[in-house]
């Protein structure tokens, strides 16, 4: 029988493993800092915390969060048997935080004229999850 993996040419998907303490805390109305001090690991609280911080004109600091919801999600994804490349699909919940991050740290770095890590984190988006390239852009 043919894997995904076969029939497409790459890799499968990476589904990431639920973590629903920090998605139902922020969703209760959690300020994301906290949830981020007792999660450390959680991609979505630090993404969140990219997105306020944007949000407030505080570009520097959104660089710092995004920078490190990127790094806990690629840890995770590595966890998940991510092996560098291939689909970490939008439409997974689990994934969102990891990619909000991703999109976070390209917006923050063109921000700050950081032009080559933007193309690089765009393409990463794009070809990670086309739905939430177009969502999130």
């Amino acid at each position: 029988m043919a894997t995904h993996e076969n029939l497409l040419g790459g890799p499968p998907p990476t589904h990431l493993p639920d973590d629903p303490e920090p998605r139902e805390l922020m969703a209760s109305g959690k300020a994301p800092a906290e949830v981020a001090a007792k999660y450390p690991t959680s991609s979505l609280a630090w993404a969140q915390l990219a997105d306020d911080a944007f949000e407030a004109g505080q570009v520097v600091a959104s660089y710092a969060y995004a920078r490190t919801g990127y790094h806990r999600g690629l840890d995770a994804l590595r966890r998940s048997g991510w092996k560098g490349h291939g689909p970490v699909p939008f439409e997974h919940e689990p994934n969102r935080g990891f990619l909000r991050a991703l999109h976070a740290l390209a917006r923050a770095a063109q921000a700050i004229g950081e032009q080559d890590e933007y193309e690089r984190c765009s393409t990463f988006l794009k070809e990670s999850s086309p739905t939430a390239a177009d969502i999130l852009s």
